[in-house]
Formats: structure tokens, sequence, C-alpha cells
């Protein structure tokens, strides 16, 4: 079926001092830094310190990553299911809740179960932020710069991983491994800031929900959107790959390739930095090239820097974690976009909902499948051919997309 209109036909009924433009946009990019970077990608940098206090072994780590994600996705669900009746302002308010919480839990956390209820909490208030600020942020712009708000949700992401990956570095080096539970503090205390900020500032013009059903995970409203089967399929083939490389990057060139924390550090410090950047160049992309050959070379662009790490050449890793960090934040971008193009603002968020619950099902199994190959193998070499064969799978979905329609157009 054609794509519906994507006209946000609203009232206001929000305060007339919030925040609009970009400072609205900025607010809701610290949003998503709280939402991912601070409460599910912070472990993944910090899993060499984790592992090492807890005396836990790679398979566990792998399950508390597990943990995460799979309230992420149970958050998905949830979106879903509610935001035909519940606004996806009040949705995202409460995703902060939870956010925070599991923040400032895995700060106490004295261990693995304790910090597995941590993870649960900030996988499931990531969601619940996560859906909704897409269209929460473009609708401050004008039409015309959508995309570009879009792809500031994941400049916001990326500033969020280069603070922990030096934050992390100098926790590690001047107090230890064992005092990992610092950084999980600093970060559930500019959560706390940015909850207040945005209960007090970000509004969404928005009417009320229409009330009716949106089918099991949203899929009844998500297949009215053109292109819905290819583009769900590479949202779960990105779902599936990205974990492999971002959440045990930092333990790979430790373990297997003799790198001390510190570099190990930088290259996740580079991966991040990429990403500040990465949404807002590869939507400008897009623009000239259209989504589907925009996806389909990012994939496969995924899967060659993939493999690029395994050597572990200090130049060579360094350089291909800049490109992993400018496709980690892009592609989502243009899905994301994708959606927001091809929806109505009543339709975003059981749409979205549901082609994250693919992608939430996917990143569920990946870390655990992850861990359980490092032990078995001895290394984390067959964890990065893997995420590089997922890719390429994202790379043949892509291909599948209408082939005229530009994503970051109106």
């Amino acid at each position: 079926m054609g794509a519906r209109s994507t006209r946000h036909e609203v009232t206001d009924p929000t305060p007339k001092r919030i925040a609009s433009g970009f400072t609205a946009v900025a607010l809701v990019a610290a949003g998503a830094a709280v939402a991912q970077a601070f409460g599910r990608f912070t472990f993944g940098v910090l899993l060499p310190a984790v592992r090492d206090d807890l005396g836990i072994s790679n398979t566990v780590a792998g399950l508390l990553g597990t943990i995460n994600v799979g309230a992420y996705l149970l958050g998905t669900i949830a979106v879903a299911a509610v935001t035909s009746r519940v606004r996806l302002l009040d949705v995202m308010r409460g995703g902060f809740l939870f956010a925070t919480a599991g923040l400032v839990l895995a700060a106490v956390a004295p261990g693995p179960w304790v910090l597995g209820v941590a993870m649960f909490s900030s996988g499931l208030g990531g969601a619940l932020i996560w859906i909704p600020a897409p269209v929460i942020a473009s609708s401050a712009l004008a039409p015309e710069r959508r995309g570009l708000a879009v792809g500031l949700m994941g400049s916001g992401i990326g500033l969020g991983i280069v603070f922990t990956s030096q934050l992390s570095a100098w926790v590690r080096s001047n107090l230890g491994d064992d005092s990992w539970r610092t950084v999980y503090a600093v970060e559930g205390a500019i959560a706390v800031i940015v909850l207040i900020a945005t209960l007090l500032f970000v509004g969404h013009a928005q009417a009320q929900p229409s009330g009716q059903r949106a089918g099991l995970g949203g899929f009844a409203v998500l297949r009215r959107m053109r292109g819905w089967g290819a583009l769900t399929l590479a949202y779960a083939a990105f779902g599936l790959m990205y974990l492999l490389v971002v959440a045990f990057l930092t333990s790979r060139l430790e373990d297997d390739s003799g790198w001390t924390g510190a570099r190990a550090s930088l290259a996740f410090t580079l991966l991040g930095i990429a990403v500040v950047f990465g949404g807002p160049l590869i939507i400008t992309l897009a623009k000239r090239f259209g989504p589907r050959s925009a996806l389909a070379l990012s994939f496969t662009l995924w899967s060659m820097l993939t493999l690029a790490v395994l050597p572990g050449w200090i130049s060579t890793t360094l350089a291909a974690s800049v490109g992993l960090g400018l496709l980690f934040a892009g592609i989502p971008g243009l899905i994301t976009l994708y959606v927001v193009e091809n929806t109505s603002v009543e339709d975003f968020g059981p749409s979205f909902a549901a082609a994250t619950l693919a992608f939430g099902i996917a990143q569920m199994l990946s870390p655990q499948i992850g861990g359980l190959l490092a032990d078995l193998t001895g290394s984390f070499t067959v964890v990065f051919m893997l995420s590089a064969a997922f890719a390429l799978t994202g790379t043949a979905a892509a291909l599948r997309l209408p082939a005229r329609g530009d994503v970051a157009s109106h």
C-alpha cells in the first residue's frame, strides 16, 4: 500500500513555556544519550572491568546484555500497545523514570543479580524514550529539516558514547577496575538533570490518540507502510550485527589483540565521535542517492570494516572504528526517517514500535550468542565474522526497498 499522509494534524495541549526549535531537539537528543549511550552501551565499554571485578564469565556477561535488550524488546511491545491511548510525550517521560532508576541501581549493584535488575530497568526505559524521540524531535523543526532532527538523535547518542568511553578510561586508569560503578553514578546524576529538563521544557503537539487497536505488536499499522517487510528485515539484521561489534569491541581488542585498556577505550571513543556525525552525514547522502542505495552501501561497508578490525593493526582498527561509528548512527537513522516520512503521526508509534520489535528480538539474541561463541572458541574472531555475515543480510534486505522515493523528502 502507498505511503500514508505524513501531515501532523494536531492540537497543542502543552504549555507555551516549552522549548522550541533546535533547543527542543537538543533536549530530546540528550534524552537519546541517556537511553542509548548510558543505559545500553556503557555496559559494553565496562565489560572487562565488570567481568573481572564480579568474577563472571563471558557467557554470564552476555546474559546481562541480553537482559538489557530483552527489556528493550518488552518496551517496544508496550509502546505499540499504549500509543493508541497515550501520547508519545507521556511515553517518553515514563521511559526516563525507568532509565534513570536503572543507572542509579547499577551504581550501587553489589553483584550480577542486582546489576541484571538495573540492566532490565535501563533497557525498558531506553525503548520508551527512543521510539517517541524521533517524531517529537522532528516536530520541533520545519518539515524540510525533519531529516536533520532525526539525524541529530544519533549525534546525541554519539556524544554520550564519547563521554562514556572517556569517563570509563579515566576511572579504570585512576581508580581501578573495581571502581566501574563510579561511571554509572556519574551517568545517573546526569540522567536526573536531563529528566527534570525534559519534564519542564520538552513538549509535543499531538492530538489525543485515536484509541484504535494497533494489532499484535503494532504490525497491523506497520503493514500500511510501503516497503515495510524489507525495512523490518533490514532493521532485524542491524539488531543482530551491531551489538556483536559494539558490545565486544573493547573485549576483542584487549583479550585478542593485546591492547591496553586505554588504547581500547580510544578505539571506542573514535567510534563514538563518528556517531556524532554519522546520522546527519548519511541521511544527507540518502537525499541524493535514495534510501535503498544508501542502506545497501552502509550494510556492505559495515561487513568490510568489521573484518578490518580482526588483525588488530592499530591504524587500521582506529580507522575502521571511525567508519563503524558513522554507520552505527547512519543505518538506524535512515530506517527511522523512512518510518517518519511514510507514516502519519498517529501511525508512527505503533509502526516504529513494530519495526523495532523485530530489531529488539534480534538484538536480544545477539550479545548472548556473542558471549557464548567467545567462551567456546576462546576469542572474539568468530563473533566479528558473524556480524559481517549479518550485515550482508541487511544489504539484501535494503535492495528490496521501493526503488523510488526519497526518505529525506516530504
